[in-house]
Protein backbone atom coordinates (compact mmCIF):
# COMPACT_ATOMS: atom_id res chain seq x y z
CA UNK A 1 0.00 0.00 0.00
CA UNK A 2 1.58 3.50 -0.73
CA UNK A 3 0.05 6.94 0.02
CA UNK A 4 0.26 9.96 -2.48
CA UNK A 5 4.09 10.40 -3.76
CA UNK A 6 5.34 6.86 -2.68
CA UNK A 7 2.65 4.94 -5.24
CA UNK A 8 5.19 6.07 -7.92
CA UNK A 9 8.48 4.66 -5.95
CA UNK A 10 6.51 1.50 -5.03
CA UNK A 11 5.00 0.68 -8.44
CA UNK A 12 8.78 0.95 -10.37
CA UNK A 13 9.70 -1.32 -7.58
CA UNK A 14 6.87 -4.01 -7.59
CA UNK A 15 7.33 -3.16 -11.83
CA UNK A 16 11.47 -4.59 -11.49
CA UNK A 17 10.52 -7.60 -9.01
CA UNK A 18 8.06 -9.01 -11.89
CA UNK A 19 10.47 -7.77 -14.83
CA UNK A 20 13.36 -9.64 -12.83
CA UNK A 21 11.17 -12.88 -12.47
CA UNK A 22 11.07 -12.33 -8.78
CA UNK A 23 7.71 -13.05 -7.04
CA UNK A 24 5.44 -9.80 -6.29
CA UNK A 25 3.23 -8.56 -3.58
CA UNK A 26 -0.56 -10.53 -3.69
CA UNK A 27 -2.19 -6.81 -4.29
CA UNK A 28 -1.15 -3.19 -4.57
CA UNK A 29 -2.96 -0.17 -3.51
CA UNK A 30 -2.14 3.14 -4.48
CA UNK A 31 -4.31 6.14 -2.88
CA UNK A 32 -4.00 9.88 -4.09
CA UNK A 33 -0.88 9.64 -5.97
CA UNK A 34 1.10 11.62 -8.83
CA UNK A 35 1.00 8.34 -11.41
CA UNK A 36 0.11 10.51 -14.43
CA UNK A 37 0.53 14.32 -13.20
CA UNK A 38 -0.89 15.67 -16.59
CA UNK A 39 -4.13 14.72 -15.88
CA UNK A 40 -6.21 17.44 -13.89
CA UNK A 41 -3.08 19.55 -13.13
CA UNK A 42 -3.22 21.14 -9.01
CA UNK A 43 -1.30 24.01 -7.79
CA UNK A 44 1.26 21.65 -7.36
CA UNK A 45 1.28 20.27 -10.55
CA UNK A 46 1.82 23.22 -12.14
CA UNK A 47 4.64 24.80 -9.94
CA UNK A 48 6.45 21.90 -10.62
CA UNK A 49 5.68 21.79 -14.61
CA UNK A 50 6.51 25.94 -14.73
CA UNK A 51 9.79 25.99 -12.95
CA UNK A 52 13.14 24.30 -13.96
CA UNK A 53 14.99 21.73 -12.52
CA UNK A 54 17.59 24.43 -11.42
CA UNK A 55 15.11 26.54 -10.26
CA UNK A 56 14.29 24.07 -7.21
CA UNK A 57 18.13 23.39 -6.50
CA UNK A 58 18.82 27.29 -6.23
CA UNK A 59 15.56 28.12 -4.40
CA UNK A 60 14.44 25.08 -2.30
CA UNK A 61 17.04 23.19 -1.38
CA UNK A 62 19.65 23.92 1.94
CA UNK A 63 22.29 22.41 4.19
CA UNK A 64 21.16 21.27 7.72
CA UNK A 65 22.49 23.94 10.50
CA UNK A 66 25.73 22.88 12.17
CA UNK A 67 23.72 22.68 15.50
CA UNK A 68 21.62 19.65 14.39
CA UNK A 69 22.45 16.15 13.90
CA UNK A 70 23.19 15.73 9.68
CA UNK A 71 24.88 19.25 9.86
CA UNK A 72 26.08 19.99 6.14
CA UNK A 73 23.22 17.88 4.27
CA UNK A 74 21.62 18.95 1.22
CA UNK A 75 18.00 18.76 2.03
CA UNK A 76 14.01 20.03 1.31
CA UNK A 77 13.30 21.59 4.44
CA UNK A 78 10.15 20.06 5.99
CA UNK A 79 9.29 23.46 7.10
CA UNK A 80 8.88 24.66 3.29
CA UNK A 81 6.85 21.74 2.72
CA UNK A 82 4.50 22.98 5.24
CA UNK A 83 4.18 26.08 4.55
CA UNK A 84 3.32 25.28 1.00
CA UNK A 85 0.36 23.14 1.54
CA UNK A 86 -0.97 25.70 4.53
CA UNK A 87 -0.97 28.14 1.60
CA UNK A 88 -2.84 26.08 -0.72
CA UNK A 89 -5.60 26.80 2.02
CA UNK A 90 -5.12 29.59 3.83
CA UNK A 91 -8.84 30.86 4.77
CA UNK A 92 -9.62 26.99 5.42
CA UNK A 93 -6.94 26.71 8.36
CA UNK A 94 -8.09 30.12 9.38
CA UNK A 95 -11.03 29.29 10.16
CA UNK A 96 -9.99 25.86 11.60
CA UNK A 97 -8.13 28.13 14.34
CA UNK A 98 -10.89 30.36 14.50
CA UNK A 99 -13.27 27.66 15.32
CA UNK A 100 -10.88 25.82 18.09
CA UNK A 101 -10.88 29.29 19.77
CA UNK A 102 -14.24 28.95 20.15
CA UNK A 103 -14.45 25.99 21.10
CA UNK A 104 -12.18 26.33 24.26
CA UNK A 105 -14.09 29.60 25.04
CA UNK A 106 -17.15 27.00 25.12
CA UNK A 107 -15.39 24.62 26.94
CA UNK A 108 -15.76 22.25 24.20
CA UNK A 109 -13.24 19.37 24.96
CA UNK A 110 -14.34 16.67 22.35
CA UNK A 111 -13.65 19.33 19.49
CA UNK A 112 -10.80 20.84 21.08
CA UNK A 113 -9.21 17.24 21.81
CA UNK A 114 -10.43 16.66 17.31
CA UNK A 115 -8.60 19.37 16.18
CA UNK A 116 -5.64 19.17 18.36
CA UNK A 117 -4.82 15.80 17.50
CA UNK A 118 -5.45 16.51 13.77
CA UNK A 119 -3.03 19.70 13.65
CA UNK A 120 -0.34 17.37 15.47
CA UNK A 121 -0.52 15.20 12.24
CA UNK A 122 -0.30 17.60 10.32
CA UNK A 123 2.60 19.98 11.05
CA UNK A 124 4.53 16.56 11.48
CA UNK A 125 6.99 17.02 8.63
CA UNK A 126 10.67 15.72 8.03
CA UNK A 127 13.04 17.03 5.80
CA UNK A 128 13.33 15.18 2.96
CA UNK A 129 16.53 14.24 1.15
CA UNK A 130 17.65 16.84 -1.84
CA UNK A 131 18.20 14.45 -4.72
CA UNK A 132 15.22 12.39 -3.98
CA UNK A 133 13.46 15.47 -4.20
CA UNK A 134 15.21 16.57 -7.09
CA UNK A 135 14.33 13.25 -8.87
CA UNK A 136 10.87 13.21 -7.98
CA UNK A 137 10.13 16.56 -9.63
CA UNK A 138 12.26 15.77 -12.34
CA UNK A 139 10.78 12.22 -13.31
CA UNK A 140 7.43 12.60 -11.97
CA UNK A 141 6.64 16.01 -12.37
CA UNK A 142 8.19 17.01 -15.62
CA UNK A 143 9.37 14.21 -17.74
CA UNK A 144 6.43 12.01 -16.95
CA UNK A 145 9.33 9.48 -17.30
CA UNK A 146 6.88 6.29 -15.93
CA UNK A 147 4.11 6.85 -18.00
CA UNK A 148 6.06 7.59 -20.76
CA UNK A 149 7.87 4.25 -20.38
CA UNK A 150 11.29 5.97 -20.52
CA UNK A 151 12.07 5.62 -16.67
CA UNK A 152 15.70 3.52 -16.60
CA UNK A 153 17.34 3.07 -13.04
CA UNK A 154 20.46 1.32 -12.55
CA UNK A 155 20.16 -1.90 -10.19
CA UNK A 156 22.48 -2.69 -6.89
CA UNK A 157 25.18 -4.53 -9.50
CA UNK A 158 25.39 -1.12 -11.81
CA UNK A 159 23.28 -2.86 -14.61
CA UNK A 160 20.63 -0.06 -16.18
CA UNK A 161 17.06 -1.32 -15.96
CA UNK A 162 13.70 0.11 -17.70
CA UNK A 163 10.98 -0.24 -15.64
CA UNK A 164 7.93 -1.62 -17.12
CA UNK A 165 4.90 -1.64 -15.40
CA UNK A 166 3.33 -3.66 -17.94
CA UNK A 167 5.34 -6.82 -16.52
CA UNK A 168 3.20 -7.22 -14.01
CA UNK A 169 0.86 -9.86 -14.39
CA UNK A 170 0.26 -11.60 -10.92
CA UNK A 171 -0.31 -8.71 -8.61
CA UNK A 172 -4.32 -7.33 -7.86
CA UNK A 173 -4.47 -3.44 -8.34
CA UNK A 174 -6.35 -1.13 -6.87
CA UNK A 175 -6.48 2.90 -6.94
CA UNK A 176 -8.08 5.06 -4.51
CA UNK A 177 -8.72 8.94 -5.20
CA UNK A 178 -10.94 12.02 -3.35
CA UNK A 179 -13.13 13.21 -4.92
CA UNK A 180 -12.23 17.11 -3.70
CA UNK A 181 -8.39 16.20 -3.68
CA UNK A 182 -6.49 19.11 -4.56
CA UNK A 183 -2.84 18.02 -4.50
CA UNK A 184 -3.12 14.75 -6.91
CA UNK A 185 -6.18 15.60 -9.19
CA UNK A 186 -8.86 13.89 -10.25
CA UNK A 187 -7.45 10.60 -12.90
CA UNK A 188 -3.89 11.19 -11.71
CA UNK A 189 -3.50 7.65 -9.81
CA UNK A 190 -6.24 5.79 -12.03
CA UNK A 191 -3.62 6.20 -15.30
CA UNK A 192 -1.86 3.58 -13.08
CA UNK A 193 -4.25 0.88 -14.87
CA UNK A 194 -3.59 1.89 -18.28
CA UNK A 195 -0.06 1.26 -17.81
CA UNK A 196 -0.44 -2.06 -15.83
CA UNK A 197 -1.88 -4.02 -18.91
CA UNK A 198 -0.73 -7.44 -17.63
CA UNK A 199 -3.11 -7.29 -14.96
CA UNK A 200 -6.49 -8.65 -15.79
CA UNK A 201 -9.04 -6.63 -15.65
CA UNK A 202 -10.90 -8.89 -12.88
CA UNK A 203 -7.94 -8.29 -10.34
CA UNK A 204 -8.16 -4.21 -10.75
CA UNK A 205 -10.33 -1.91 -8.78
CA UNK A 206 -11.07 2.37 -8.61
CA UNK A 207 -12.70 3.51 -5.70
CA UNK A 208 -13.55 7.59 -5.63
CA UNK A 209 -14.02 9.01 -2.10
CA UNK A 210 -16.90 10.78 -2.52
CA UNK A 211 -16.65 14.33 -0.42
CA UNK A 212 -13.06 13.70 0.30
CA UNK A 213 -9.94 15.69 0.21
CA UNK A 214 -6.10 14.32 -0.29
CA UNK A 215 -5.73 14.25 3.30
CA UNK A 216 -9.21 12.50 3.98
CA UNK A 217 -8.31 9.45 2.21
CA UNK A 218 -5.93 7.94 4.64
CA UNK A 219 -6.80 9.93 7.50
CA UNK A 220 -9.93 10.75 9.82
CA UNK A 221 -13.75 9.84 9.02
CA UNK A 222 -14.01 9.28 5.32
CA UNK A 223 -10.76 7.10 5.40
CA UNK A 224 -12.61 5.09 8.85
CA UNK A 225 -15.92 4.73 6.76
CA UNK A 226 -15.34 5.21 3.07
CA UNK A 227 -11.99 3.85 2.54
CA UNK A 228 -10.79 1.66 4.91
CA UNK A 229 -13.41 -1.09 4.29
CA UNK A 230 -13.06 -0.96 0.15
CA UNK A 231 -9.22 -1.19 0.93
CA UNK A 232 -9.43 -4.00 3.65
CA UNK A 233 -12.55 -5.96 1.16
CA UNK A 234 -9.91 -5.72 -1.55
CA UNK A 235 -6.42 -6.68 0.22
CA UNK A 236 -8.79 -9.89 1.89
CA UNK A 237 -10.19 -10.96 -1.49
CA UNK A 238 -6.32 -10.99 -3.19
CA UNK A 239 -5.44 -13.62 0.05
CA UNK A 240 -4.75 -17.23 -0.66
CA UNK A 241 -7.47 -19.50 0.37
CA UNK A 242 -6.05 -21.93 3.53
CA UNK A 243 -7.27 -25.46 3.17
CA UNK A 244 -7.81 -26.92 6.61
CA UNK A 245 -5.96 -30.04 7.14
CA UNK A 246 -8.51 -33.21 7.44
CA UNK A 247 -9.34 -34.07 11.06
CA UNK A 248 -7.78 -37.23 12.49
CA UNK A 249 -9.98 -40.05 13.10
CA UNK A 250 -8.74 -42.25 16.39
CA UNK A 251 -8.51 -46.02 15.89
CA UNK A 252 -11.90 -48.30 16.95
CA UNK A 253 -9.89 -50.25 19.12
CA UNK A 254 -6.39 -48.68 20.11
CA UNK A 255 -3.22 -50.55 21.89
CA UNK A 256 -3.56 -50.48 25.31
CA UNK A 257 -0.37 -50.34 27.13
CA UNK A 258 -0.01 -49.80 31.07
CA UNK A 259 0.54 -46.08 30.89
CA UNK A 260 -3.04 -45.72 28.74
CA UNK A 261 -4.64 -47.91 31.09
CA UNK A 262 -3.34 -45.98 33.73
CA UNK A 263 -4.76 -42.30 31.99
CA UNK A 264 -7.75 -43.88 31.32
CA UNK A 265 -8.40 -44.93 35.05
CA UNK A 266 -7.47 -41.43 35.76
CA UNK A 267 -9.99 -39.92 33.58
CA UNK A 268 -12.66 -42.03 34.35
CA UNK A 269 -12.32 -40.70 38.07
CA UNK A 270 -12.04 -37.34 37.39
CA UNK A 271 -15.45 -37.63 35.19
CA UNK A 272 -16.96 -40.36 37.65
CA UNK A 273 -20.27 -38.19 37.56
CA UNK A 274 -20.99 -38.19 33.93
CA UNK A 275 -19.91 -42.09 33.43
CA UNK A 276 -23.90 -42.46 33.80
CA UNK A 277 -25.18 -39.96 31.88
CA UNK A 278 -23.16 -40.36 28.41
CA UNK A 279 -21.27 -42.95 26.79
CA UNK A 280 -17.35 -42.61 26.94
CA UNK A 281 -15.28 -40.75 24.16
CA UNK A 282 -13.57 -43.42 21.50
CA UNK A 283 -10.73 -42.73 22.76
CA UNK A 284 -11.33 -43.98 25.86
CA UNK A 285 -12.51 -47.33 24.89
CA UNK A 286 -10.32 -50.03 26.30
CA UNK A 287 -10.72 -53.02 24.50
CA UNK A 288 -11.63 -55.63 27.04
CA UNK A 289 -9.13 -57.95 28.75
CA UNK A 290 -9.35 -61.73 28.13
CA UNK A 291 -10.51 -63.48 31.39
CA UNK A 292 -8.41 -65.75 33.13
CA UNK A 293 -8.69 -69.47 32.84
CA UNK A 294 -9.74 -71.22 36.74
CA UNK A 295 -7.36 -73.32 37.68
CA UNK A 296 -8.10 -77.11 37.74
CA UNK A 297 -8.81 -78.51 41.35
CA UNK A 298 -5.93 -80.56 42.82
CA UNK A 299 -6.96 -84.00 43.57
CA UNK A 300 -4.96 -85.91 45.77
CA UNK A 301 -4.38 -89.56 45.74
CA UNK A 302 -5.99 -91.55 48.69
CA UNK A 303 -2.82 -92.37 50.68
CA UNK A 304 -2.24 -88.93 51.22
CA UNK A 305 -4.93 -88.50 52.84
CA UNK A 306 -5.12 -91.12 54.53
CA UNK A 307 -1.43 -90.53 55.78
CA UNK A 308 -2.76 -86.88 57.17
CA UNK A 309 -5.47 -88.21 58.95
CA UNK A 310 -3.97 -89.39 62.36
CA UNK A 311 -2.26 -86.07 62.58
CA UNK A 312 -5.57 -84.48 62.35
CA UNK A 313 -6.51 -86.44 65.24
CA UNK A 314 -3.35 -85.85 67.39
CA UNK A 315 -4.23 -81.82 67.01
CA UNK A 316 -7.77 -82.65 68.27
CA UNK A 317 -6.48 -84.01 71.04
CA UNK A 318 -3.89 -81.80 72.28
CA UNK A 319 -6.36 -78.92 71.80
CA UNK A 320 -8.76 -80.15 74.10
CA UNK A 321 -6.29 -81.13 76.77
Amino acid sequence: MSVCQPTVPVLAAVSLMASRGEKTPLSMTMMGGPIDARKSPTAVNNLAMNKSYEWFENNVIYRVPSSFPGAGRRVYPGFLQHTGFVAMNPDHHAKSHYDYFKDLIKGDDVSTEAHRKFYDEYNAVLDMDADYYLETIKVVFQDFSLVNGTWDVKSPKGKVERVRPEAITTTALMSVEGELDDISGSGQTRAVHDICTGVVSSQQRHFEAKGAGHYGIFSGRRWRELVYPEVKSFIKKHQPKVVKAAAVVPAENPVQTPQTRTARAKRLTDTAPSLFSAPLPTESVVAPLKAAKPKAAVVKPANVAAKAAPKAVAKKILKAK
